[in-house]
């Protein structure tokens, strides 16, 4: 994983450029000031201040930065500045980094396990708050995790290796992982097990359960959903439809990164992460559209469509979380495509009953420029999931509020006094923006972390 700490550094009067960010509406008053040097420059670049745009100024032997920025306080101001100036050390002019250290780390992003990486030197940018620049590099570094493992190919990411990541994990916080898989899940997780059969040895199922923190402290669980890749089953996708399913892992991606936050904070709460990693594969092994699935919690499910594959782990997973007595539970799903028509890649739809947990996560997005759109748990679509054969089906008829109805489902296996929120990210971006280049990439994340910090901090 990139190592994001050189590029963020205490800030001791070494020698720096300087860093001026304007907005188009402060640009004119900023040019009165300037020399007639400096406006002829300017004019001369057709520089005005424009969002993601930039002006090298010479002074003294070097130069200094005047760039444009919608909002300096963005986590995103000097992302397109860490991507395009040249390589050294720059310090912003009259201000500290503040949120701005988020774009900066993440605009000098690569992911490299394919290819070689570029040349390109890092820039460095000063800090004068040292406990923000920690909370700067290890929100960057997360991020990063949360893209590294999405961008991976199915065929080097399967369950084995969420394992893998899991325990590593474990081992730099000092947490325990243990792993439920062959026989056991078969007889313990049902549905889990009945997607995952399919698969080769060697990329079987498994639930995997990572515990961290003092007993005595209020018991929070974190679930994210390991599809490593979906084929979407007897009922498969189109080619272009599986094109991009190696990130049909995206919430255990989450849902690792956001426990490693949690664990490096050190936040007083009892951590229990759950990640039911299975490949929704193809072949006689496969479960079959019209089987009835046992589940964990006792019920039934009549499977009309093997696609709709990733709540089925989550509700095994879901009832193993409750039976910890949790009072939160958050889970992350690359779940519905629904989500995406209704609400695009940007915001992952909220789902939760709980009012207060509901106005937590929607501030937190606010504030952290991480926003998520509160969708509802509309009671009215619950007899959509009624089956005639079994307690419920996993996928209705007729198409209708496709991300509701998979909320709902989901909510079935969920303890009716527990706080619980699902949130349906896409994982993926699919154009580039400044600090955000094309491809794996978290949503909500930094949204839940800011909720639970909240929430949990201690002080």
């Amino acid at each position: 994983m990139m190592d994001f700490a050189p590029l963020l550094q205490a800030d001791r009067g070494q020698t720096a450029r300087a860093v001026t960010l304007l907005t188009p509406d402060g640009f004119e008053g900023w040019l009165t000031r300037q020399s007639v040097a400096i406006r002829a420059l300017a004019t001369a670049q057709r520089f005005a201040a424009k969002p993601n745009t930039h002006l090298l100024i010479p002074r003294d032997d070097d130069v200094a930065v005047v760039a444009g920025v919608t909002d300096p306080a963005s986590p995103w101001a000097l992302a397109r500045l860490a991507e395009a100036l040249p390589e050294g050390t720059y310090r912003l002019d009259g201000a500290d980094v503040g949120a701005n250290a988020l774009g900066w780390l993440l605009g000098q992003y690569r992911f490299t396990r394919y290819r070689k990486a570029d040349d390109t030197a890092p820039r460095v940018l000063l800090t004068r708050d040292v406990g923000h620049r920690d909370e700067a590099i290890r929100l960057a570094a997360a991020t990063a995790q949360v893209r590294d493992l999405v961008n991976t190919g199915a065929g080097d990411l399967g369950p084995a290796e969420l394992e893998a990541e899991a325990g590593a994990l474990a081992r730099a916080h000092h947490a325990t992982v243990t792993v439920t898989s062959g026989d056991t899940l078969a007889r313990d997780y049902p549905m889990i097990h009945a997607v995952g059969q399919a698969a080769t040895r060697d990329r079987a199922p498994r639930l995997i359960e990572l515990h961290w923190g003092d007993a005595a402290h209020p018991r929070i669980a974190i679930v994210g959903k390991g599809v490593c890749f979906d084929t979407g089953g007897l009922d498969i996708k189109p080619s272009a439809g599986m094109r991009l399913m190696k990130k049909d892992m995206g919430g255990a991606a989450h849902a690792l990164a956001l426990a490693g936050l949690v664990m490096a904070a050190k936040l007083p709460v009892r951590l229990h992460l759950l990640i039911p990693a299975v490949e929704n594969a193809v072949s006689g092994a496969s479960f079959r559209p019209g089987d009835v699935l046992k589940t964990r919690k006792g019920l039934t499910v009549e499977n009309t469509n093997t696609d709709a594959e990733g709540r089925l782990i989550l509700g095994d997973a879901l009832t193993r979380a409750g039976e910890e007595a949790p009072e939160l539970i958050l889970d992350f799903a690359t779940l519905t495509g629904a989500a995406r028509v209704a609400l695009g890649p940007d915001l992952p739809p909220l789902f939760t009953d709980d009012e207060t947990l509901a106005a937590d996560l929607l501030a937190a997005g606010v504030a952290e420029e991480d926003p998520v759109w509160r969708l509802p748990l509309w009671d009215g679509y619950d007899e959509m999931l009624k089956s005639d054969i079994a307690d419920m089906v996993n996928a209705p008829d007729g198409g209708f509020a496709g991300a509701i109805t998979a909320a709902l489902f989901l909510r079935r296996f969920v303890p009716k006094d527990t706080a619980w929120a699902h949130l349906d990210v896409f994982a993926w971006r699919p154009s580039a923006k400044p600090g955000r280049p094309k491809g794996g990439d978290a949503y909500a994340l930094r949204a839940a972390y800011r909720m639970l910090k909240d929430r949990y901090s201690q002080g």
